[in-house]
């Protein structure tokens, strides 16, 4: 066999091999994603097993922890007043998180090139965000009425600070060596603002969007609860009050599904805007 012959038997043999381990590299991935899937499903389900037999075994009245299967039994009887007091919830949380998050960007954006207002101001960011929502909420109520305003103000406020913090690092976080090359091309402040800070923001915004996501569905339930007439928050209060444990742990269950969707979709839009992110996990 001629030396040109033995070569390409040894390279198309490299490439059958190569081609070998990229497919069970591919199925490996394929079965770790399946099993991050999986895993948490099964967990629940085990709980949910495990809670249903603990209701039976131990002889728990309804009005104290409800089963699984009484609370399904609720979900689907009561499915339309449940997606009609969602709906005002959906639109205050969806507002506030628009409102907080867009003055939070707007803001450390001012920080960033202006020193000054961050060490005037920051602090009254901290003061604001100590107070308890419990004690901003009445204040609101006061301020803009009884209808969605305050509701909207509270997750507002709530969602704005982890993005201020965030937004702030992710716009400052830039090397020198980059801004110096921004220079070297002559590269406009513009330029330098969303080639570069707000390229390199963009992480840790989606960090605090992530937060913001699940933080602004409880600040528009925890605005119901001082006073509304419609709402997750306001029929959590009137289950509560009625011994209704089984409509209660339902209401819940309606609102802890809208912010687990309300992640879900900021989490699928980082995936697909943030693929040149070598340190971003998939």
């Amino acid at each position: 066999m001629s030396l040109r012959a033995t070569d390409a038997l040894q390279m198309g043999g490299a490439f059958a091999e190569d081609a070998e381990a990229q497919a069970r590299f591919e199925g490996t991935q394929r079965m770790l994603a399946w099993r991050r899937r999986l895993l948490p499903i099964a967990a629940v389900v085990g709980l949910l097993v495990v809670w249903e037999i603990a209701v039976v075994v131990f002889d728990i009245k309804p009005f104290i922890a409800p089963a699984p299967s009484m609370v399904a039994k609720v979900l689907a009887a009561k499915f339309g007043m449940l997606m009609s007091n969602l709906l005002p919830t959906a639109i205050e949380a969806l507002s506030g998180f628009l409102l907080g998050n867009a003055a939070a960007i707007a803001i450390a954006t001012a920080f960033v090139y202006k020193r000054t207002l961050e060490e005037a101001f920051f602090p009254v960011a901290v003061m604001i965000n100590t107070i308890p929502v419990v004690a901003k909420a009445p204040i609101l109520v006061l301020l803009l009425g009884n209808g969605m305003e305050p509701k909207i103000a509270i997750a507002a406020l709530i969602c704005f600070f982890p993005t201020l913090v965030n937004m702030t690092r992710g716009l400052r976080d830039v090397s020198p060596q980059q801004l110096e090359l921004m220079r070297i091309l002559s590269a406009s402040p513009r330029e330098v603002f969303i080639k570069l800070r707000l390229k390199n923001a963009l992480p840790y915004l989606f960090s605090a969007l992530k937060i913001a996501a699940s933080t602004a569905v409880i600040g528009a339930i925890v605005g119901e609860w001082i006073g509304a007439t419609a709402g997750i928050g306001a029929l959590i209060i009137q289950a509560t009050y009625n011994f209704d444990s089984p409509l209660l742990y339902a209401t819940i269950v309606v609102g802890s599904a809208f912010s687990a969707t309300f992640f879900g979709v900021i989490s699928w839009a980082e995936r697909r805007l943030l693929k040149w992110n070598v340190g971003h996990a998939a």
